[in-house]
């Protein structure tokens, strides 16, 4: 079995396993070759990414966790599209990832980070997938704070909806996108500035949003 390295930044790399056949196999998200600096946080995130995928274990349309151990998480690959490449214009697409959404959001996780197209994908059959889960939640109990996030997770696929098929919005989604969550208020006003700031002037990264590779 071969790797394919996909990524490798700050906290770590992350590659893509092919079988004997040149075929994908699954995704390896490799922290022991964070920087020292950035270590801790990256292996936070793995074990963020893990917990989630373990309690959303059974839907397809989220990768599976297959091990987490000794720095590296490895998840099952999930064959299609960035959303960003595919634009998807089908309504049923967007029928199906709010029922995504429902069952994420029934097993008490939220994604948190769904504004960025790569995560959405588009599989080989049309439906809807979601990657990524280095930011998700996963919580205890359906609380204020989790309804308000899991508004945002909502919230953000109108966006795309509204980017790929706007003539299909209705007047209740219209709505939704039109409120901001109190959690996305502030984050816009004084986390999302220190997000750019670290990010761009301290690391020099900037944001994959939108770009045309598929990452993971």
């Amino acid at each position: 079995m071969t790797g394919l390295e996909l990524k490798r930044d700050h906290f770590g790399a992350v590659f893509l396993m092919l079988d004997d056949a040149g075929q994908p196999a699954h995704v390896c998200r490799d922290t022991r070759t964070a920087r020292i600096w950035a270590a801790p946080l990256a292996r936070w995130l793995a074990r963020k990414e893990a917990r989630a995928l373990r309690r959303l274990d059974g839907i397809s349309s989220v990768p599976r966790l297959l091990s987490h151990r000794a720095g590296v998480l490895t998840r099952s690959w999930i064959d299609g599209a960035p959303m960003q490449r595919a634009r998807p214009t089908d309504p049923a697409y967007y029928r199906a990832a709010f029922a995504l959404l429902r069952r994420l959001h029934v097993r008490k996780v939220v994604h948190n980070d769904l504004a960025k197209e790569p995560n959405w994908l588009v599989t080989v059959d049309g439906a809807p997938a979601l990657v990524d889960f280095q930011l998700a939640w996963t919580a205890r109990k359906r609380g204020r704070l989790f309804r308000a996030l899991a508004h945002d997770d909502l919230r953000h696929l109108l966006k795309h909806k509204r980017t790929y098929l706007p003539d299909r919005l209705t007047a209740r989604e219209r709505r939704v996108l039109a409120t901001r969550s109190v959690p996305s208020r502030l984050w816009m006003r004084t986390g999302k500035r220190l997000y750019l700031f670290v990010t761009r002037r301290i690391l020099h990264w900037a944001d994959r949003e939108g770009a045309g590779d598929r990452r993971f």
